[in-house]
């Protein structure tokens, strides 16, 4: 993580990790030249952003419809247990499952909630049956289906 005694991110360091959450598939090249870096300086910057934090990994987004992973469900979760080890419990087995997205505790009505991507009802509704009412400790889910993807991953703004 960042430590206290390096030097703080200036304009380049911002635009450098903009530019990388835009497309990820810069060059380091190219990503020299938009910042107006030599090639080694701007590698040794974006090295010193991942070694400090700052950038946590490059990523390529896949179309889930072009994979059968086209239905996209919510699901809120209520534990039957607010204590430290039924949430270690849900959540070490919830890292176990591939077809979950996101995992998040959340406060209010759900302990939890997560993003799960299926190819259809029938194929979440499998997985429902077997899978997440398993779950240790889970005493209630509710389902959101989603119709329409408004906003996904969008950029950060800093």
């Amino acid at each position: 993580m960042s430590d206290p005694s390096s030097p703080a991110l200036d304009r380049i360091d911002l635009r450098l990790m903009r530019l990388l959450q835009a497309d990820g598939r810069l060059s380091n090249a190219d990503l020299a030249r938009k910042v107006n870096l030599s090639p080694a300086t701007c590698h040794r910057r974006v090295q010193r952003l991942f070694d400090e934090g700052y950038l946590a990994g490059v990523h390529a987004r896949v179309a889930p419809e072009r994979v059968n992973r086209g239905a996209l469900v919510i699901v809120g979760v209520v534990l039957d247990r607010s204590t430290p080890e039924s949430f270690a419990a849900f959540e070490g087995a919830v890292r176990g499952l591939g077809f979950i997205l996101d995992c998040h505790l959340v406060a209010g009505d759900f302990d939890y909630f997560l993003k799960i991507r299926v190819r259809d009802m029938a194929d979440f509704n499998r997985l429902h049956g077997t899978e997440l009412i398993a779950l240790p400790g889970v005493r209630q889910t509710r389902t959101f289906f989603v119709m329409k993807e408004v906003v996904d991953n969008a950029p950060l703004q800093f």
